[in-house]
């Protein structure tokens, strides 16, 4: 016979099966930490609650989660995996964003493959991209990264997925060391759609390839805004001092988010040139601008100090 709940744990639960009761945070942090057993009352009482207040718990523990990185709601987001709505999966995919279990590889793949929903799909193609990341950095097993890599390159060429799960696909791909995401790539931005086209900028940046900083660097001065703010992000990605002139040469974009993305990357290459570019920017007359050159540099000090480096190898190790 197994041990009864802890009352608090069973009254948290009823309250929120209640739709009458407002929804409290002090309630759902409640839930952080449960293991299956203790969870099984909610999960019982789930199809129960109300669609509209189902999709209010998985927001507010998603929420809670992102604030508050003590907060572990994993097993909840687990389940809900499976939820019969769509919105309550894709909002659970995000919720287990730090989770890099390799469990959790065949459900995602299911989800980018089979699930009815496009949001979902795209939502697991976003997550599957921790998983590219980890097996390019070999702390997956062969067979993991090769299922990985498989399915997110045949979403990539399935001319029959929407375009929205397709860029996802992509940008998740882009750490892969492979000669089909180098083609993958550049037919992406070569593709004529603008919307594959920024996520192929965003993929050349997250593939560490200086391949493709000549092209990066031709689309900074771009017409279009987002192109100019996606390869400004993919040039930092890169971290190559070559770019810190061109950077430079659009700290003062027409667009703010271009600007932005030019000062933080900036901040991530670092040389003299873009400290110098820092230090100016700490003067300029907006104030969104000084404070993300304040950052920057701050970066760009702290990466500059030997216990940084020691710290940052230890962690790796």
């Amino acid at each position: 016979m197994e041990p009864a709940l802890p009352p608090p744990v069973e009254q948290t639960i009823a309250r929120l099966v209640d739709p009458e009761k407002q929804l409290l945070d002090s309630w759902l942090t409640d839930l952080s930490g449960l293991n299956s057993a203790e969870l099984r009352p909610l999960e019982q009482a789930w199809p129960t609650i109300e669609l509209k207040r189902r999709r209010q718990i998985i927001y507010r523990l998603f929420e809670l989660a992102e604030n508050n990185f003590e907060l572990d709601f994993d097993d909840i987001f687990k389940e809900r995996l499976k939820d019969e709505d769509a919105e309550v999966r894709s909002k659970a995919i995000e919720g287990l964003w730090e989770n890099e279990e390799a469990s959790l590889i065949e459900p995602l793949i299911d989800l980018l493959e089979k699930d009815s929903s496009e949001e979902v799909q795209a939502a697991a193609a976003t997550a599957l991209g921790k998983f590219a990341l980890l097996a390019e950095l070999e702390k997956l097993r062969p067979n993991q990264k090769a299922r990985v890599s498989r399915s997110l390159l045949a979403v990539i060429n399935d001319r029959a997925k929407p375009v929205e799960v397709k860029r996802r696909a992509l940008e998740a791909a882009a750490p892969l060391s492979l000669s089909q995401m180098k083609k993958a790539i550049a037919e992406a931005y070569r593709s004529g759609d603008n919307k594959i086209k920024i996520s192929a900028l965003f993929a050349m940046g997250k593939s560490c390839n200086t391949f493709w900083l000549p092209i990066l660097l031709k689309e900074l001065s771009n017409t279009d805004s987002e192109i100019r703010y996606e390869a400004a992000g993919a040039c930092g990605e890169l971290g190559e001092e070559e770019a810190a002139s061109y950077l430079c040469d659009i700290v003062n974009d027409p667009d703010i988010d271009v600007r932005l993305a030019a000062i933080q990357s900036l901040g991530k290459i670092g040389g003299p040139e873009a400290k110098g570019c820092l230090e100016k920017c700490l003067n300029h007359s907006d104030e969104a601008i000084q404070r993300a050159a304040e950052e920057a540099l701050s970066q760009l000090e702290a990466e500059e100090d030997p216990l940084f480096s020691q710290i940052e190898n230890f962690v790796e190790d």
